[in-house]
């Protein structure tokens, strides 16, 4: 008997599909093509490694929703969806980087013989997933439809959280509270970065003892001594040596829900320049963490950070969060909102996000970011992380 891989009960999926339909109403879109798999999931719970080929959901203002991907990968759609067997439509694997043909135009005459082939059509143009051949292929075989870009509608409903989905990134929050005691555990001066690296993905996936880790959307970032003026380094082989500070970002991912959390390790008796930097940072931190809270906006919260950054003597930028929940690699942001001054998206009560107060300067940088639900009290924090420079000598 196959394991039941559906995260979700059936009446949310059947709630994210009306809010997206709503959506689509206002905007007078009739059909979406959501190529995103982050999106896909949220639609359908479907869940596999095949976003290397053209993959999608299609759903309508009507009753129209089903699953479209390459033939190998319609048993994933049964075993991880509730879809019905008509929903989940399969092309060829003839059609699989192919130069002669593309399976957007599969999907083109399965919309023409299901009447579909006039719609008022939304993509997501800007999605890492959808190819300018993609759309080249839809606009050639639907020369009757209307195209338009709705690149973050189906993001834009995955803002404010489930009560399940939230189960589920404090999961990951206790997952990524193993990771680093993992690495407070075996990291020492000498160790190469790869056997770190090493210790850190076996934690991750390892998770805890009631819940599985799943692989996160970005792999583990480390920046050593003047690496870390760069934040998104990945690992070599070299030594990390003593007398030397540190940044990583990692996540803990539970149901491909993440939790990131960034902290900054100094390998030996750390410097004045860095305990000063540790001082300033956690107060921004404290001063900004309670922000978080319903009718607040983005940008509100940004200037509380911003301003006290500014009275220190430093000019941040860059944004200081975006929000997360389910995602697939390569990002493990949302894409919709950002911690910034101008924006004026209002927090809602189960908004999530990375609030990531990160400082890169010339020659070294410092990381103490924390994932955050918003609530009526102020933000509350996926994982219980030693909110700290961490020490290792």
């Amino acid at each position: 008997m196959i394991e039941n891989r559906r995260r979700f009960s059936k009446q949310e999926y059947n709630e994210r599909a009306l809010k997206t339909r709503k959506a689509m109403f206002d905007k007078g879109i009739e059909l979406l093509i959501v190529t995103d798999p982050s999106n896909i999931n949220w639609l359908t719970g479907y869940d596999a490694w095949s976003f290397y080929v053209h993959q999608c959901v299609v759903i309508g203002t009507d009753n129209t929703l089903f699953w479209f991907g390459r033939v190998i990968d319609a048993a994933g759609a049964t075993m991880t969806t509730d879809l019905c067997a008509e929903n989940i439509i399969e092309y060829p694997d003839n059609y699989v980087q192919s130069e002669q043909e593309h399976p957007m135009n599969y999907l083109a005459k399965i919309l023409t013989d299901k009447g579909l082939n006039k719609c008022k059509i939304g993509l997501e143009k800007d999605n890492y997933y959808f190819s300018a051949r993609a759309a080249e292929s839809l606009y050639h075989d639907l020369p009757n439809a209307k195209f338009v870009d709705a690149n973050s509608l189906v993001n834009w409903q995955r803002a404010v959280k489930s009560n399940q989905e939230l189960i589920y990134m404090q999961r990951a929050g206790e997952i990524v509270e193993k990771i680093y005691e993992r690495v407070i555990n075996v990291a020492h001066p000498g160790i190469r970065k790869n056997e770190l690296i090493a210790e850190i993905l076996h934690a991750g996936a390892l998770g805890t003892a009631e819940h599985f880790g799943d692989y996160p959307a970005i792999v583990p970032l480390m920046g050593v001594g003047e690496e870390s003026t760069a934040c998104h380094l990945t690992w070599d082989g070299n030594t990390i040596p003593d007398n030397s500070g540190i940044c990583m970002e990692l996540a803990g991912v539970h149901a491909r829900y993440h939790s990131p959390c960034s902290r900054t390790l100094y390998f030996g008796q750390p410097t004045q320049k860095y305990l000063d930097m540790e001082k300033m940072v956690l107060e921004s931190i404290n001063i900004t963490l309670e922000m978080f809270r319903p009718g607040m906006t983005c940008g509100e919260v940004a200037d509380v950070f911003f301003d006290f950054l500014k009275k220190q003597g430093f000019d941040k930028a860059n944004r200081v969060g975006y929000p997360i929940g389910l995602s697939y690699p390569p990002d493990w942001g949302e894409r919709t909102m950002s911690l910034r001054r101008s924006d004026t998206t209002v927090l809602e009560e189960g908004m999530c996000f990375h609030f990531m107060p990160g400082i890169w300067l010339d020659k070294w940088g410092f990381e103490i970011t924390e994932s955050v639900i918003v609530t009526p009290d102020g933000a509350k924090c996926l994982s219980n992380v030693p909110r700290k420079l961490l020490v290792i000598e």
